[in-house]
């Protein structure tokens, strides 16, 4: 059942607004200061992230203070981003670089759908635009919101860069579908599985990992692409990195031992987030089951 949040849907309607009618440059710096307020007013929630990133990454508390507090900024100029994806769309060439499109191209060519198993790093909204403003067929994977009118927006939104809103990431039937229809899904696997999914190492930490992307390869032979879209120096362009296809290990097909496949593709994204460590999500709590005692051993 849907909780009416009118504080909050009000204050999203205002800034999708106002950050559409502003300059791209002037959006951006009101998105960054506005996440840059979010840790005076969650002191607590900023000191869990900063002492996460300071564990994770082995550097001492203070430089991890300094990353989350320019993650916040990013996730703030990222938020004034998607709301303007209706007039960026047409745009996106113009902040994005590519590389790597061939893999994409090979990819699809194959005819059996294509995962970008990607995670919340730099902006994954702008990729998906991209994909979709070049004619590759994307389908984008959301989470139902207390709110249904936010629900709403946001499908609203990756419908305006031109991708399709395929809904929950839990609907199985209908990423199949997608996937059998030779269409792109992209796929965030940097999320606490629970006990649903596989302890898999993850920046170093054990880490509950889902193991969709392998179960759909090893069923449908789908490829997984690792991708994924980081903010470069300049705070306004992109560099979108597609790679090639995952391999299975030992001659497999990728998926069909799901453990190794997994472990293969958070390696990949640990290699991103230590990369970008201030366009990562430090305020989730990724390996929040495993430190809870729901599972007890890593599997080599």
């Amino acid at each position: 059942m849907s909780k009416r949040q009118p504080l909050i849907w009000h204050s999203l309607v205002l800034f999708k607004r106002l950050v559409c009618t502003l300059p791209h440059r002037w959006a951006l710096g009101l998105g960054g200061a506005l996440g840059s307020l979010v840790p005076v007013f969650t002191s607590k929630k900023f000191n869990e992230s900063a002492e996460r990133c300071s564990q994770i990454l082995s550097i001492p508390l203070e430089n991890a203070k300094e990353i989350v507090k320019r993650c916040y900024r990013h996730f703030g100029m990222a938020a004034a981003e998607f709301a303007r994806t209706p007039v960026m769309a047409a745009k996106i060439d113009s902040i994005i670089r590519v590389h790597g499109e061939d893999n994409l191209k090979d990819a699809i060519s194959r005819g059996k759908g294509v995962i970008l198993a990607t995670a919340h790093i730099g902006n994954w909204e702008y990729a998906a635009v991209w994909c979709a403003q070049h004619g590759y067929p994307m389908n984008a994977l959301g989470t139902d919101q207390r709110d249904d009118r936010i629900t709403d927006l946001i499908m609203d939104l990756r419908r305006s860069g031109g991708c399709k809103a395929l809904g929950k990431a839990s609907d199985l039937r209908a990423m199949v579908r997608a996937l059998q229809s030779g269409e792109i899904i992209a796929v965030p696997v940097d999320q606490d599985a629970k006990r649903d999914g596989v302890l898999s190492m993850f920046l170093g930490r054990p880490a509950s990992t889902p193991v969709g992307i392998a179960k759909l390869a090893a069923k449908l032979g789908c490829a997984v692409l690792p991708a994924y879209c980081a903010r470069s120096g300049d705070g306004v362009t992109f560099d979108f990195r597609i790679y090639p296809a995952l391999d299975g290990r030992n001659g497999m097909p990728y998926g069909k031992d799901v453990q190794s496949s997994i472990d293969d593709c958070n390696d990949v994204i640990s290699e991103w987030i230590r990369k970008y460590p201030d366009q990562w999500m430090w305020m989730y709590p990724r390996w929040e089951s495993y430190e809870r005692g729901w599972f007890d051993e890593v599997r080599d």
